[in-house]
């Protein structure tokens, strides 16, 4: 199986496929952990363009994403950043986590996201025309972003908008079987267990467990781990530190799961 295997949910495939052919800019928003970034690196095998990725922070400045001059050896030279290297090789730059960036950084990607298609090098002196090969894309999750943190409008409608939520069950617990090689029957446990933390979001108010970490528990379940034991270390000690909060998603994973004692083998 390939590394960038992706199970598509509704068409956001087909949508991101249409963006790069219209050479328009596209935002990926959805929860963390649905596959996002796994979308990103999929659609860079399938047309064939290298994916330059940014991890997007409150310290990037405009210089970390565009170069700046830098001593060598003695001489000062131009050193380009991810974004300028992506549009000169017409790669795919993914943004992840773009709210987090600072609104005076992003400012540079309104000559890319627009009719002009252009980055300007002010400190360098250089223009560049994007080709046609290039595709900004962007991603973040609208419903646990900070609220001091926010996307301004005019910058949001310069992009298509593509949502991607958790996949279906039953797609779901595919997903796990292929990744980490459990029996069907534990991933739809591990599945179904998710889905309840999920509906109990509102009640405990955490971010809900990600497909990311159902991957990851399953292949701890495929190294000998119990279901509870797995899920106990990936997915619910990692929401929350909050003693009654565990202690409930304690028993939510142990109506759904096998205990030590009955999982004795992973195809049970």
């Amino acid at each position: 199986m390939k590394n960038n295997y992706y199970h598509e949910n509704k068409n956001e495939i087909t949508l991101f496929k249409m963006a790069a052919e219209q050479r328009v800019p596209l935002m990926l928003t959805g929860p963390t952990g649905c596959g996002k970034t796994r979308l990103v690196e999929h659609m860079g095998d399938v047309l064939g363009r290298e994916v330059i990725t940014i991890s997007c922070h409150d310290d990037l400045t405009s210089s970390d994403l565009v170069g700046r001059f830098m001593v060598t050896g003695g001489d000062v030279i131009w050193s380009d950043g991810p974004l300028t290297k992506a549009v000169k090789e017409g790669a795919i730059c993914y943004m992840d986590e773009v709210v987090e960036a600072r609104h005076d950084s992003l400012a540079v990607l309104h000559s890319l996201t627009d009719h002009r298609r252009t980055l300007y090098l002010d400190r360098a002196g250089e223009t560049i025309p994007a080709p046609d090969t290039f595709m900004l894309v962007c991603s973040y999750n609208p419903a646990y972003r900070s609220s001091l943190k926010e996307l301004k409008p005019s910058f949001r409608q310069r992009f298509v908008t593509v949502a991607i939520d958790y996949l279906p069950a039953d797609r779901e617990a595919e997903v796990l079987v292929n990744e980490a090689d459990i029996s069907l029957p534990v991933a739809e446990r591990l599945v179904k267990c998710a889905n309840s933390i999920r509906n109990a979001d509102d009640v405990f108010h955490f971010e809900p467990p990600s497909t990311r970490v159902l991957v990851t528990a399953a292949k701890m379940i495929a190294s000998g781990a119990s279901e509870l034991e797995a899920t106990e270390v990936c997915v619910l000690a990692p929401l929350s530190s909050d003693g009654a909060i565990a202690s409930g998603l304690a028993e939510l994973a142990a109506a759904h799961l096998l205990d030590p004692e009955t999982n004795n083998s992973n195809n049970n």
